[in-house]
C-alpha cells in the first residue's frame, strides 16, 4: 500500500512540478508525471535515509515537489539539444 500511495502522490507532484517549472519538455506532460513519481520515490527514500521520515513513511508534499523539480531539472539538462 505504501508504494501505491507514493505513486498517487507522485502523480500529483508531477502535475504541480510542471506548473512550477513550465517549459517545453522533450517528453511532454506524461514524462513530467513519471518524473514526479520518480521524484516522490527519491524524496521518500532520501528522507528516510537522512532521518527526516520514519521507516515506511512517505515523503511530505514539499519534499516530493523538491525531488520532482530536481529530477525534472536533471532531465532537462540531459535531453537538451
Amino acid at each position: 500500500m505504501n508504494i501505491l500511495w507514493i505513486i498517487v502522490i507522485g502523480f500529483l507532484i508531477g502535475f504541480f512540478a510542471k506548473l512550477l517549472m513550465p517549459g517545453r519538455d522533450p517528453g511532454g506532460f506524461i514524462i513530467t508525471i513519471l518524473l514526479g513519481i520518480a521524484g516522490s520515490f527519491v524524496a521518500t527514500y532520501a528522507g528516510q535515509h537522512f532521518g527526516w521520515y520514519g521507516k515506511g513513511q512517505p515523503a511530505g508534499f514539499i519534499g516530493a515537489i523538491l525531488g520532482a523539480i530536481a529530477i525534472l531539472a536533471v532531465y532537462r539538462l540531459l535531453t537538451r539539444r
